[in-house]
């Protein structure tokens, strides 16, 4: 009886270390710094609070808002807070050697923007030139996007920021680094004109309102960190779909600390903005992309901020932790149904041991046919897709959910391999690194590749465990699975947007000058000849002062698809703001085949452009510089093209200006080049 018990307690034991993994240790008391003031900025983290999220996962948090002087990164390093807001300026607070680490994006895009006063009915982010600007800290996205615009910083009167609109209100100041979830509300209800500039229309997306922890909180407590964003995301869903009810908690419960109030009709413009911000119709709250923060870094690298391909592991917690973004949107229904399978392994492990002196033939059917009976009831009504196989990997049972995505039924899957659902898409590699994990007894967590019935082919998320009897035999494999298809979809789908250009689809910035790069590399080891193309439409801005930025984005397009259609296939065309756009020639036998190409170009962009009822003749100039006379690295390279693009739309000599050395001393303006 004792040896009985004393099976059991392990038994037990077991159960309760199963358990910890999915929570954190009881009531741990720890602090979130906030960036700014309480609002709705912050929603999720009360509704977490409100509705008891953090205290169901043993957590006691205490929020405390910031102000003006607080520095985030500081509270969390120091320990006198464990988690914070920033802004994705905590890559610069990384290579800075800051052991920071983002957890969650919660704003897809970031909300910082510059507000300027109405000068004229059509001002551009060039007309802020001279003006006074109250730029506050970590703004070094608005500082990438004036550059990226030509607007260096020392053409700005820069005043320190008051963190208010009065300044702007008053006249004291001209424009002012902003939030868009704030500060055109108060300018609204002022009266006061003004245009808003965001970077978003130079392709410079940044996240915003990341929350991160330190590295020493990452390493000594895995679990609370788990706990915390599990807790915390599960608020922020909460948030968006109740926002009447957190406006509430917030009027209640958080006034701001300096004396002000927040009114109802300024939260609820506030909550607005920011679920416009959060995208959670496109993605999972406190999604991650790797390739957009590669982006970021690499934006930042053109600013001298950061080394190129500055390392990112270590930095997002979903590239530095097992539990990663995706694993933490598994769907609770499905961790549920692993702890019942595990419950229902060890109590059939039980049942085996106190039933040892039983005939063999009694035992065995115990085993196998309680085992398989029980798990087919624990996981019978799950959301989750679940697979159980022998250990030869032939399919013993598959729930009702696996056979509705899968389309097979269950008596045409069991008795076959998952091979039956393999697309030959997925990685030798996957499925190597799959079997490893398996074949060592571990769980193996991963993404595959596979087709339904129908030939429909879709991702799925998988959590595949190896099942051990009491003698230490593999008797079963166990899979866990969820579709996947559309998260994969919309994470394709940000990284195209992080290196296209919205309106055209065409390369931006950054995608471009990649290429550049790369084919100036080859073409040196080659020893071939390369052209850089600046193209300016002609008389575009008269016509989109006049009919609109809609009716000039109508012209834009179609100016882009014209240039598409009549570059050769090994030539690209990208967009770097505004009707500026750049083509790239690789491989040219002589001066003629670009010549050759650029005026193709223009003959297309000479042809009327017609939107709706209206037709409009445009034109365009074109700068030609080519390597490796005008330039070795793309810069300079890009620095002659555009000083002949200037000369073409001086000259007469059918828009089109091949560089030449004495061009650049006549220069009559700067602009930095990306």
């Amino acid at each position: 009886m004792k040896k009985k018990l004393k099976f059991f307690a392990k038994a037990l034991s077991l159960l309760a270390v199963l358990s910890f993994s999915f929570g954190a240790h009881a009531q741990e008391k720890v602090r979130l710094q906030l960036k700014w003031r309480h609002a709705f900025q912050f929603a999720g983290y009360y509704a977490a609070v409100e509705k008891g999220f953090y205290k169901d996962a043993g957590l006691e948090v205490e929020i405390t808002e910031g102000t003006p002087k607080t520095h985030t990164t500081e509270e969390v390093l120091s320990g006198r807070a464990q988690y914070g807001v920033g802004t994705s300026s905590l890559i610069l607070e990384r290579k800075a050697g800051k052991p920071v680490v983002v957890i969650a994006n919660i704003f897809q895009h970031s909300p910082q923007i510059l507000i300027a006063r109405k000068f004229s009915e059509n001002q551009t982010i060039h007309d802020l030139v001279g003006r006074r600007l109250m730029l506050e800290p970590q703004s070094e996205e608005l500082l990438a996007y004036l550059k990226a615009e030509g607007v260096p910083l020392s053409a700005l009167r820069i005043q320190p920021h008051s963190f208010s609109v009065d300044e702007l209100k008053a006249h004291s100041t001209d424009v002012i680094s902003a939030y868009s979830i704030s500060e055109p509300f108060h300018l609204t209800a002022s009266s006061v004109p003004f245009q808003i500039f965001t970077p978003r229309s130079a392709g410079i997306d940044f996240y915003g309102d990341n929350l991160f922890t330190s590295e020493m909180e990452v390493n000594q407590h895995p679990e609370r960190v788990k706990a915390f964003l599990r807790a915390s995301l599960k608020g922020w869903e909460y948030a968006l779909s109740h926002q009447g009810e957190i406006i509430d908690v917030i009027l209640r419960k958080y006034p701001v600390s300096n004396g002000e109030l927040n009114s109802s009709a300024f939260l609820h413009f506030e909550a607005k903005e920011v679920a416009s911000l959060m995208r959670s119709d496109l993605v999972a709250v406190g999604y991650m992309n790797a390739g957009r923060w590669r982006a970021i870094a690499d934006i930042y690298a053109g600013l001298e901020m950061l080394p190129e391909n500055f390392p990112l592991e270590g930095f997002l917690y979903e590239l530095g932790g097992k539990d990663g973004v995706g694993e933490r949107q598994m769907n609770p229904m499905s961790t549920v149904a692993l702890i019942l399978i595990f419950v229902v392994l060890i109590f059939t492990a039980y049942v085996f041991h106190i039933n040892r002196k039983l005939k063999r033939t009694i035992n065995e059917l115990r085993e196998h046919q309680s085992r398989l009976h029980l798990l087919s009831v624990a996981i019978e009504h799950s959301p989750a897709p679940t697979m159980i196989t022998g250990p030869d990997t032939s399919i013993e049972y598959v729930n009702p959910e696996f056979t509705r995505e899968t389309g097979y039924s269950l008596d045409e899957i069991v008795g076959r391999t998952p091979k039956l659902l393999k697309s030959g898409l997925t990685s030798a590699e996957t499925y190597s690194l799959m079997w490893d994990s398996l074949l060592a007894g571990r769980v193996w967590s991963g993404e595959l590749i596979n087709r339904r019935k129908s030939g429909e082919i879709y991702w799925e998320e998988a959590h595949i465990a190896p099942v051990f009897n009491s003698a230490g035999t593999l008797t079963n494999y166990v899979a866990v699975k969820r579709d996947i298809t559309e998260r994969k979809i919309a994470s394709e789908r940000l990284a195209h947007l992080a290196h296209h250009d919205s309106l055209t689809n065409l390369p931006n910035r950054v995608l471009f000058f990649e290429r550049v790069r790369e084919t100036l590399k080859s073409a040196s080891i080659h020893n071939r000849r390369v052209a850089l193309l600046f193209i300016d439409l002609d008389k575009f801005k008269p016509v989109n002062d006049t009919h609109g930025h809609a009716f000039g984005d109508l012209i834009l397009q179609e100016a882009a698809q014209r240039m598409r259609t009549t570059i050769r296939d090994s030539d690209t065309i990208g967009r770097i703001g505004g009707d500026e756009f750049v083509g790239l020639l690789p491989d040219l036998y002589s001066e003629e085949d670009a010549i050759l190409v650029a005026r193709k170009l223009c003959d297309a962009l000479n042809q009327p452009f017609r939107v709706g009822e209206m037709s409009k003749t445009l034109g365009a100039s074109i700068g030609i510089a080519f390597y490796p006379e005008h330039g070795e690295d793309e810069r300079t390279l890009a620095k002659s093209a555009d000083i002949a693009m200037y000369y073409a739309k001086q000259s007469d000599a059918g828009g089109i200006c091949i560089f030449s050395e004495e061009m650049r001393g006549r220069y009559p303006f700067k602009r930095e080049i990306e």
